[in-house]
């Protein structure tokens, strides 16, 4: 089968993006090529500004996910027959959004569909049920889900490492070039029928991770959600990926990251933290990761369950004669019920071991508890799921030959299909329901049995009760699964403490009805009020919210491959342009230059600090310009920038953030603010200290006037906790002297109150003023806190400057920033100096002496 879509992968390359119409249409359509594609096809689609107009104004929600909510059926006459899965999460979740929001489904079809009838189903998908199939051919669709799917991604989100090719395999990078390829091929087909300024995308699950590169790719300013419905692994785990960096990059490029539970999503955030050294912040209960000025926002609901469909089943002629007969079948006796897939997650096995420990330390229990267990076909396929089965069958087999008798089995097994009434009665019948995972996602088994537990008239009658009867269960769950939190009233086990969940099945069976009660009003109340409309519901309005600012920000796309992103920036904010500057450069006469020296002339995080040779013919250049006053504003101190700029005889410095001045290589030091004392260091060191000895990787620098706490080689999660308690700390023991404690990136640091760049900028332009020199161009660069104190100073110094003054803060990596400019890094700051210098070279117009900063 040949997937066709309206534009091949190459054609992401295009700037043009179409628009679409909501009428129904047979869309264009051209084949793609099948087979395995980089992800580095389409290097060429950078664009920057690939978002089309539209002028459709009703909300619509494109949902994405591997499988699409149908059910197919080939008809006697060889024709498809297509109806809803009604137990698709996918349709369920559509009665949260409201009947304003149209919905369009993207995802593959169960069936494999011959090439020359899927023009025919897809259309017929599309005007039916306005679904669009993906299709894949098989050999792809198998590198992809049975490959990177359920060998790679499914194991390691559920903590199995690869330690041997039986468990979980070897890394192949032909299944990860597969999944790049499939996630390529459904991106094409949202291409399809989005209008990317307003409709929403949402992606479902680990199957489609690398989907939000792509379409943020072509359309920067979309609407874009994901909802992870497995778990995350702890970084610990997760770093073990060779493809770590891209996955993550990619679901970056969201604006709204779903999980089912803080775990999943704080493991995330601290792999975004320990990997690409971003940051989180909590505003106003919203979670948010600043990415190159879009906001990622972290969302944290698990998902809930479709009540009406659950009841609608329950009332059904079919599950009343099953409710009946599982009732004379096991009368006299106690049900526990266990619901699972048969796969090396669920915990079955463990599970059994455990009701054969019940059954040994308490004989009471033999001929009167019976564990059914419900066992799913396993979704994916291999080893691993023989040996479940083969472990199982044993277990099941070993328990019922020791403790089973005519007329009591102690332990069923349903390993075929049921139909959805048929596992309700079960549902119904059960005291109690287990569920020991040893890893899952969204488990939504203890849901299912407690709204079933609750019952119906009809099921009332069957069973002898009133409908006022208080109703009643028990839940024994992992702590391991994603629905544990919220089940307050449930017993949880560690499924691996085999006695410890002998004695939770025990005590669900003697715990006093009364607080069987309680438990169930207290599950039903959350269960009820938390089901799944109401999950899409909050989800669409935190999306909502996530993409308000989109169309009020400049946006444009960088970077190659899969570590494509989004810069989403202020209007006011854009790019320093080399020829926008140097052309304003060449036709001022009074230039005051100010330039930060690490991150801004020395790359950040280099071993070597010294200057580079073309750092300092740069700076010589521009200082030999008679009409240009150069200065250094570094946090260094003065002895290392005296070695270091020894060469610049014309260039001025400050050191220690202002706090030290020279104006030139032979002038004398000079100190801008008046402090009495340092007495406050002996106070502050040894805490500084403490905090060092017990965070490895952390040092303190000690200055003339400062003392600095770096923690740049600490691990990133411990430094940055350990450097929030120091300066608390420090804010505490020093309260009453005058010094200032400041936290930057990878330090915290100590220094006189007064003491900033901006006194420097502040001082210049105050001298060349007194001098008779107005300042008609001002340009200024710095990359972290310290410097927007120098930003601040020379945005608002317009009674010093000339009136046609032109000025250009600038600020390198770091947005926002109150810099009207921005550049990426280093290499182009030097590349923008070096323009400068050249103009100056060039230049055949004679200055007189520039003005040298007095005291």
């Amino acid at each position: 089968m040949v997937s066709r879509s309206y534009s091949n992968l190459l054609e992401l390359t295009s700037c043009d993006s179409p628009t679409f119409s909501r009428e129904k249409k047979r869309l264009p359509r051209v084949a793609t090529v099948a087979g395995v594609l980089s992800e580095l096809d389409d290097e060429a689609s950078n664009s920057a500004g690939s978002d089309a107009p539209s002028s459709i104004s009703q909300d619509r929600m494109i949902i994405v996910g591997n499988q699409l909510p149908l059910k197919a059926q080939r008809k006697d006459d060889g024709t498809w027959d297509f109806t809803w899965d009604e137990d698709s999460l996918l349709l369920q979740l559509k009665d949260g959004l409201g009947e304003d929001v149209e919905t369009i489904y993207i995802g593959c079809l169960k069936e494999e569909i011959e090439p020359s009838e899927q023009d025919d189903v897809a259309q017929n998908l599309l005007d039916t049920f306005k679904c669009v199939p993906t299709f894949l051919p098989p050999e792809l669709f198998t590198k992809f889900y049975h490959g990177f799917c359920k060998q790679h991604l499914w194991p390691l989100f559920h903590y199995m490492l690869p330690l041997s090719p039986d468990l979980g395999g070897r890394f192949d990078r032909s299944l990860w070039q597969a999944y790049v390829s499939v996630n390529k091929i459904f991106a094409d087909k949202v291409m399809e029928v989005i209008s990317p300024d307003d409709d929403f995308v949402w992606v479902h699950d680990y199957h489609l991770m690398v989907l939000p590169t792509f379409l943020r790719k072509r359309f920067n300013r979309a609407r874009l959600g994901f909802f992870l419905h497995s778990p995350f692994p702890s970084s610990e785990i997760y770093r073990t990926l060779p493809v770590r960096d891209e996955l993550l990059r990619a679901l970056l490029n969201s604006d709204l990251i779903g999980f089912h539970t803080f775990d999943y999503a704080r493991h995330f955030l601290s792999c975004c933290s320990r990997m690409l050294g971003l940051s989180y912040q909590s505003k106003r209960g919203y979670i948010g990761l600043e990415y190159y000025g879009r906001t990622v926002s972290i969302k944290i609901l698990p998902v809930g369950i479709h009540i009406g469909q659950l009841q609608s089943v329950m009332n059904l002629p079919e599950t009343e004669n099953k409710v009946e007969e599982l009732q004379n079948k096991f009368r006299g006796q106690t049900v526990m019920l266990g619901v699972d897939d048969m796969d090396i997650f669920k915990g079955i096995s463990l599970k059994l071991l455990a009701m054969e420990q019940l059954l040994l330390q308490h004989p009471d229990k033999r001929g009167r508890v019976v564990l059914v267990q419900i066992a799913n076909p396993a979704r994916g396929r291999g080893k691993d799921v023989q040996e479940v089965q083969s472990e199982t069958y044993a277990t099941v087999k070993r328990i019922n030959s020791t403790f089973g008798r005519p007329g009591y089995t102690p332990v069923i097994l349903i390993d075929t299909p049921l139909q959805f009434y048929e596992r309700i009665a079960y549902y119904v019948i059960a005291e109690c329901c287990l569920v020991t995972a040893v890893r899952d996602g969204m488990n939504l088994i203890p849901y299912e049995y407690i709204i079933c537990r609750q019952g119906s008239d009809k099921i009332d009658k069957i069973l002898g009760t009133s409908s006022f009867t208080q109703k009643k269960s028990m839940l024994v769950v992992s702590e391991f699964i994603g629905c544990s939190p919220s089940l307050s009233g449930a017993i949880r086990v560690n499924p691996w403490n085999i006695d410890a969940v002998a004695e939770a099945m025990d005590s669900a069976l003697i715990v006093p009805e009364s607080e069987k009660q309680m438990r169930h009003e207290k599950h039903y109340r959350y269960v009820s009020t938390h089901d799944v409309a109401y999950w899409a519901r909050s989800f669409l309005q935190d999306l909502e919210r996530a993409c308000r600012d989109h169309l009020r920000r400049r946006c444009w796309g960088i970077g190659f491959g899969l570590g494509f992103r989004v810069i989403a920036l202020d209007p006011n904010f854009r790019k320093l342009s080399v020829e926008h500057i140097v052309s304003a450069y060449k036709r001022t006469k009074h230039r005051a230059i100010l330039l930060d020296y690490d991150g801004t002339m020395m790359q950040p995080g280099s071993i070597s600090t010294t200057p580079s040779t073309e750092a300092v013919a740069i700076l010589n250049s521009l200082c030999k310009d008679t009409k240009n006053c150069v200065f250094i504003v570094s946090g260094k101190e003065r002895k290392t920038l005296t070695d270091w700029f020894s060469s610049c005889e014309r260039l001025g410095v400050a050191a220690e953030h202002g706090y030290f001045v020279r104006t030139n290589h032979s002038a004398d030091w000079e100190e801008c603010v008046s402090v009495p004392d340092f007495d406050w260091k002996q106070i502050a060191e040894p805490v500084m200290q403490l905090y060092t000895e017990t965070t490895d990787g952390s040092n303190i620098e000690t200055k003339e006037t400062a003392l600095v706490w770096n923690y740049e080689f600490a691990d990133r999660d411990f430094g940055s906790c350990q450097a929030k308690e120091l300066l608390d700390h420090l804010e505490s023991v020093l309260a009453n002297e005058p010094v200032s404690v400041k936290s930057s990136p990878h330090i915290v640091e100590v220094k006189p109150q007064g003491v900033s760049k901006g006194i420097v900028a502040e001082r210049l332009l105050l001298t060349m003023q007194q001098m008779g020199v107005i300042p008609d161009f001002v340009l200024c660069i710095g990359d972290d806190r310290s410097d927007e104190d120098m930003f601040g100073v020379i945005m608002n110094a317009r009674a010093s400057l000339s009136p046609v003054a032109e000025v250009f803060p600038c600020t390198v990596g770091q947005k926002p920033s109150k810099a009207k400019y921005y550049l990426e890094d280093t290499s182009e700051i030097l590349r923008m100096l070096q323009g400068l210098a050249n103009a100056s070279e060039q230049s055949v117009t004679s200055s007189p002496q520039p003005p040298h900063v007095a005291s």
